[in-house]
């Protein structure tokens, strides 16, 4: 059984099904010639599945056919938005690969995709790029190619331990250098590594594959062993409690032993240890890495909420608590993603975050310049203009509001789906508070021909009828 290299990073199940969802459509998409949004929906996909090694093809196998047509790249303010640093190593991933989207020969754009896919473990995508990052750079007559790129690939490589992809990289980078003794002794070596280590790790084969033959055989082995067990976490805690009393720089061991518990106690102490580095530092990533905590802790009483009143029904008390449990939790969540979204004033995703919370909490007006400021990022541009067209309609802004959701139905492509009928749903209500009664039954019939059922469409139909 291949073993498979630290720091790899396994999708989950269901993430990989909602992942398929976004490719369909992608795929449907790239049918009609709509290129720039197939591309947009297969990155949705891959931020859910990023390691989807026939979506990044798929996706690559539409951008060279955009660029044949005449596509071309990214504006420069966009790309200077995807260029910049970013510690989410999954995030910075996607950037590259929609940059790469846009301009698939560049080789600046694949040295970027292939590191954040490595530091994120996402090491099919590693193997899935490296290949066309080393014939784009060997290709490459102006610029010639790039000694660099061929060092970072045979480096990636051999942490991987393909040795046989490491080899050809460094024969690359040989004949670029030839005098460079100590490369040339490398390549020699690398050769023999391959031989020793054959067998042990996966080559040319898929690491999904091979996690998966790894968890089967963990499951056999250990059928009646709970590695998560309270005991073997507690350990785990002690252990950490003893590094990081010596060595302060451990912390994140620490806090990752004491959440593995999911018990309140514990995540209490991790949010404590939290808060004390980020006061010693003020790096606001540690603040960040508090707010994620409790809206864990908030996601998880929500649950068990939930579960009692769906066990008693009738209970009036149990009800009014609950409400009130949902407030306080999107006031707190409002905190949180204001905050962050303060200190990251370019991450959409906090801004849109914090606009749907305004929006739930009925603050409408407050709500509508956040709105419009996340409908700047493509990922959100549809469900943050549903928001504010509702928000407009709550403020009594009914014009605004059927020019936004008239907008949203027209950047919509698909048709049918659950988005495409709220935001029918959605402009035929504000056609109807504009006093528009023939264009607004329009727009409920074509819902309804979508779904009869949906949400109150039949009796608004025929009363406006």
């Amino acid at each position: 059984m291949a073993q498979i290299p630290q720091g790899y990073q396994d999708v989950p199940e269901e993430s990989r099904k909602k992942a398929q969802v976004f490719f369909k459509r992608a795929e449907t998409v790239a049918g009609t010639g709509n290129y720039e949004y197939a591309i947009e929906m297969y990155l949705q996909g891959l931020n859910l599945d990023p390691d989807a090694v026939e979506a990044h093809q798929s996706m690559r196998d539409i951008s060279l056919k955009r660029r044949a047509s005449g596509g071309k790249s990214v504006g420069f303010l966009e790309s200077m938005k995807l260029k910049r640093g970013n510690k989410d190593d999954r995030q910075a991933m996607l950037n590259a690969e929609k940059l790469l989207a846009y301009e698939p020969g560049n080789t600046d754009y694949m040295v970027s995709l292939i590191q954040s896919a490595y530091r994120a473990g996402f090491y099919d995508t590693v193997m899935w790029v490296g290949p066309i990052l080393l014939r784009a750079n060997a290709d490459s007559v102006k610029p010639a190619p790039d000694f660099q790129k061929f060092m970072i690939l045979k480096d990636i490589y051999k942490e991987l331990r393909q040795w046989k992809r490491a080899t050809e990289a460094a024969q690359q980078a040989v004949m670029l250098r030839p005098d460079d003794m100590d490369l040339t002794t490398e390549l020699k070596n690398l050769g023999a590594q391959d031989t020793m280590d054959s067998g042990k790790y996966t080559e040319g084969g898929s690491f999904r594959s091979s996690m998966r033959d790894a968890k089967y055989q963990e499951d056999l082995l250990e059928d009646e062993k709970d590695v998560r067990s309270l005991d073997f976490l507690s350990r785990a805690i002690v252990q950490a409690e003893e590094e990081y009393a010596t060595d302060p720089t451990k912390i994140g061991k620490l806090v990752d032993a004491l959440l593995k518990t999911e018990k309140k106690e514990h995540e209490d102490r991790a949010i404590e240890l939290l808060m004390k580095e980020y006061e010693t530092s003020k790096q606001f990533r540690w603040r960040l890495a508090v707010g994620r905590v409790r809206l864990t802790q908030l996601n998880r009483e929500d649950r068990i909420r939930r579960a009692e009143v769906a066990a008693d029904p009738q209970d009036e008390d149990l009800r009014n608590d609950y409400r009130e449990f949902l407030k306080k939790r999107l006031e707190e969540e409002l905190t949180e993603f204001s905050l962050a979204a303060e200190n990251y004033p370019t991450d959409m995703n906090f801004r849109y975050e914090q606009g749907r919370r305004l929006f739930a909490l009925e603050r409408h007006n407050d709500a509508i310049p956040i709105l419009q400021q996340s409908r700047n990022d493509p990922k959100h541009r549809i469900n943050a203009g549903i928001y504010l067209g509702r928000a407009f309609l709550e403020s009594g802004f009914v014009e605004e509001a059927v020019d936004t959701l008239r907008q949203c139905l027209e950047e919509y492509q698909i048709k049918g789906d659950d988005k495409s009928k709220d935001v029918y749903y959605w402009y035929a209500r504000a056609l109807e508070a504009k006093s528009d009664l023939a264009t607004a039954v329009k727009a409920y019939s074509q819902v309804a021909q979508w779904d009869f059922n949906f949400r109150d469409v039949q009796s608004r139909i025929k009363r406006l009828r």
